[in-house]
């Protein structure tokens, strides 16, 4: 129809396309040795070709229009850590129950080999709440490091949920702090947590957020996640190649 409606544009890119793909035809056919045999499949397959070679680009295109850009490797991965790293043990002051998840230490240590920087931002609010001490945190953070090797940065907030602080989860500032301490672009970092709390802390920071999720997990935490994995190793996967 729109053909007939404008049969010298249609003329015109007719003979365009036959113009190509005799010039296509010449080329492959110049350098000899020119026979009949030569020349009808040089002819023949001149005229197919184009219109393949644009049907796969098509094809390629469209199906890689809903892919994510390759970003390289991040400058910092930030993990929350009851739940993500470790099994939650609410309120946990006992070193001795620091519990790595599996495929944890794996993860860290894959991450370090690229050269990528690793840390901590979590929630302690039983220190507010008077359940556990400072000192019994701290002493918690040194047996994560001792079971998981080192890491580039430690934050932790002791604040209750009523005191009103920047740095408790899903407030930015652990992440910025953790950013602003090694140096590195938000956009270049990425948290890897386990509730809403960790990604929205990470949104709110100008970073990458990632939910693993565990039972305690909503639902509609799950749903409004750019990125839900299942474990951290498949978290760490896809830090890996580039697709953040």
């Amino acid at each position: 129809l729109a053909v007939a409606r404008r049969p010298r544009a249609a003329a015109a890119a007719a003979t365009a396309w036959l113009a190509g793909t005799a010039e296509f035809a010449w080329t492959r056919v110049a350098s000899g040795p020119r026979t009949r045999a030569e020349v009808t499949t040089m002819a023949l397959t001149s005229a197919v070709i184009p219109p393949l070679a644009t049907w796969h680009w098509l094809r390629g295109t469209v199906q890689h229009l809903g892919v994510r850009p390759w970003k390289g490797l991040p400058d910092l991965v930030l993990f929350d850590r009851d739940g993500t790293l470790v099994h939650d043990f609410p309120y946990n002051g006992d070193p001795d129950w620091v519990r790595p998840v599996p495929g944890a230490k794996e993860a860290l240590d894959r991450l370090r080999a690229r050269g990528v920087q690793v840390g901590v931002v979590s929630n302690q609010s039983g220190v507010a709440r008077g359940i556990i001490t400072r000192a019994q945190v701290d002493a918690c953070m040194e047996r994560l490091a001792e079971l998981l090797g080192p890491f580039d940065t430690l934050q932790i907030c002791p604040h209750g949920p009523d005191d009103g602080c920047d740095c408790r989860k899903p407030a930015p500032g652990m992440v910025k702090a953790a950013c602003a301490e090694l140096g590195v672009d938000p956009a270049r970092c990425v948290v890897i947590g386990d509730i809403g709390a960790d990604v929205d802390a990470a949104a709110a920071a100008g970073a990458v957020g990632m939910l693993v999720p565990t039972p305690v997990t909503r639902k509609a935490e799950i749903d409004a996640a750019d990125w839900a994995l299942t474990t951290v190793t498949e978290a760490v996967d896809v830090v890996l190649d580039g697709s953040w």
